[in-house]
């Protein structure tokens, strides 16, 4: 794989008439990465940069899959003491009823079944993020998205997703050939990070969306979390 450039080869998650059983399966594993390889703690490292002295927050989740990073903001925010309404958007209705399934009664939850570009927020979220999401876009379509998370969040928004690398790639290509169990997961892994940017393409990504603001980090394992804070609400 020449992962000097960005793939576009599209990821079988993306197709449709998925059976819902190779949906659950692939959130459930994609859950266990995200737990061992830091992708969760991640997350919650984003939703961090927002809270200052708030005891009450909304949340909002593009593409948010089986819901398992809104589970981890929640077990975050339980332990603090901090009142969260999560809101989850994801046009694959398997993914929403996995959603259902994990959410019990641990948070206030709405999910939605749409495209996140079709909906709109009576009351905006004070946050909007999203996890191993943007990889799945175009840059025009990426541009698009950016807007979209500026205008509909109170507070600002972040990004977790992943470096396109080598080292990842390969790492994620053996790991999931072992150990998963999921064709999803054994194709799809790899072929995010091949279609993942590098931090200087995300920049040019942001400052052609008119975003001119934002910190980038790397992450272990082979992250960038991207935190951008509406101006006027730190």
């Amino acid at each position: 794989m020449n992962l000097r450039k960005r793939t576009y080869q599209p990821e079988l998650l993306d197709a449709e008439n998925i059976l819902f059983e190779a949906i659950r399966l692939n959130m459930q594993e994609l859950n266990f990465i995200n737990t061992w390889l830091g992708g969760h703690a991640i997350t919650v490292k984003g939703f961090k940069q927002f809270i200052g002295n708030r005891q009450q927050l909304t949340v909002c989740e593009m593409g948010c899959g089986g819901g398992d990073n809104l589970k981890a903001i929640a077990s975050f925010c339980k332990q603090r003491q901090i009142a969260l309404t999560v809101i989850g958007i994801d046009k694959n209705a398997s993914c929403i009823e996995v959603a259902r399934q994990l959410q019990g009664n641990w948070v206030d939850a709405q999910w939605i079944v749409a495209d996140y570009a079709s909906v709109q927020f009576i009351q905006k979220p004070d946050i909007i993020f999203s996890s191993l999401f943007c990889h799945h876009f175009t840059e025009v379509q990426l541009n698009f998205q950016l807007q979209w998370m500026q205008q509909n969040s109170r507070l600002g928004f972040f990004i977790n997703d992943l470096h396109r690398n080598y080292m990842a790639y390969y790492s994620i290509l053996f790991l999931t050939k072992l150990f998963s169990k999921s064709y999803l997961v054994k194709h799809d892994a790899p072929l995010s990070v091949a279609r993942g940017w590098i931090k200087k393409e995300w920049k040019t990504l942001l400052q052609l969306a008119g975003i001119n603001h934002y910190v980038i980090t790397w992450e272990w394992a082979f992250r960038y979390l991207i935190i951008v804070h509406h101006a006027n609400c730190y």
